[in-house]
């Protein structure tokens, strides 16, 4: 598992609004059994939830979408199968969301 792979949202009750769950834990704690998560919505569906630095929008898969930093969570590493992408080039975005999550900056 590799920080900022994204993987299919395995939950039938949620993927039709969050497709997709965003890794974003460091490699440094990849010994414990659950992975730090964002799940990323359809931007139309959460249109209203929209900020610029903290929900930046991400294009994936030909789909739009936003990256819903307020809905931080871990699941069990187990439920994420194998990553279909990679979001490492959204990496600044993706930091300084958490950044202004965390710390309002």
């Amino acid at each position: 598992m590799a920080q900022f792979d994204v993987y299919p949202n395995p939950s039938k009750q949620t993927k039709k609004h969050y497709p997709y769950l965003l890794d974003i834990q460091s490699p440094y704690i990849s010994d414990i059994t659950t992975r730090i998560v964002i799940p990323l919505g359809y931007a139309a569906l959460f249109k209203y939830e929209a900020m610029t630095i903290l929900t930046p929008e991400i294009s994936f898969e030909d789909d739009l979408l936003l990256l819903l930093t307020p809905q931080i969570s871990s699941v069990p590493a187990k439920i994420l199968k194998e990553p279909i992408g990679s979001l490492s080039h959204f990496r600044e975005k993706i930091i300084n969301s958490l950044d202004f999550a965390v710390a309002g900056i």
